[in-house]
């Protein structure tokens, strides 16, 4: 399963170069506000943080609507642009939740766990690794929050939960899909984020989660059935048919084959 998720991700991600390029460099632009805004009112700290806090939403409602736009792909389709910026009315209030989590982590890592680790007592020891294994777990779980938002369209407290029940029931699976973007994110800095970046990050998760989905459908068909053995080789077969395999001549030259 590994395996294919892999390798549908890198063709759906290649055939829609542009398009994720172009997500990319719109995700590039916004990251600036958080980045570089806070940095002028180094004088004045809570403007500053407030600058940062917005900006941090912002990026996230961006990826929120690149992932609702994503999602077509991962369904062997496409989105236009005006898509796109429809998918922003639609999704800013889960880019709006996750936004202010990542502005709360970051507040715990840089502030409040410093202060609890400066207090040298078991207590502060104590409190500190708490808060830290929380976020950790907190991490692993809603990196799946947008693509969950987008692709099953749940309240957002509903797909909260269920980001923190695909944790808890695929805990490898998730462990391996973060380092899986950590890698992601670095071959994205030697390509400018162009690529995969942001985009092919999203994709992933959503590709994903889709899969993962079949799993529960087939669970759901087969209620004594091992969960601990599932056929992939039988619940993909269709998918494998679509998605089919391609030489490395068709990469490079598509119109040739």
């Amino acid at each position: 399963m590994i395996g294919f998720l892999i390798k549908k991700t890198f063709f759906d991600l290649w055939d829609n170069l542009f398009k994720a390029a172009l997500i990319n460099l719109g995700f590039i632009a916004s990251v600036a506000i958080p980045i570089f805004i806070p940095s002028l009112f180094v004088s004045v700290p809570v403007v500053g943080l407030v600058f940062l806090c917005i900006g941090i939403i912002w990026c996230f409602i961006y990826l929120a609507a690149a992932a609702l736009s994503l999602k077509a792909i991962s369904d062997y389709g496409s989105f236009g642009f005006i898509d796109f910026f429809q998918n922003l009315k639609i999704a800013w209030p889960a880019g709006v939740v996750m936004g202010f989590f990542v502005f709360a982590a970051y507040l715990l890592v840089t502030l409040v766990i410093p202060f609890y680790m400066a207090m040298n007592s078991t207590i502060g020891l104590l409190l500190s690794a708490i808060i830290f294994w929380t976020l950790v777990v907190g991490i692993l779980s809603l990196q799946f929050f947008l693509p969950i938002r987008s692709r099953l369209d749940s309240k957002i407290p509903k797909a909260i939960k269920k980001s923190f029940l695909i944790f808890f029931d695929n805990p490898l699976f998730c462990i391996f899909s973060f380092v899986h973007n950590l890698v992601l994110l670095a071959v994205s800095v030697f390509l400018a984020f162009l690529f995969p970046g942001p985009a092919g990050i999203l994709l992933y998760l959503d590709e994903a989660l889709r899969l993962r989905l079949l799993k529960y459908d087939w669970l759901e068909a087969n209620p004594d059935a091992n969960r601990r053995k599932i056929p992939w080789e039988v619940i993909l077969i269709e998918e494998q048919e679509k998605t089919g395999t391609r030489s490395f001549k068709n990469f490079i030259f598509p119109w040739k084959d």
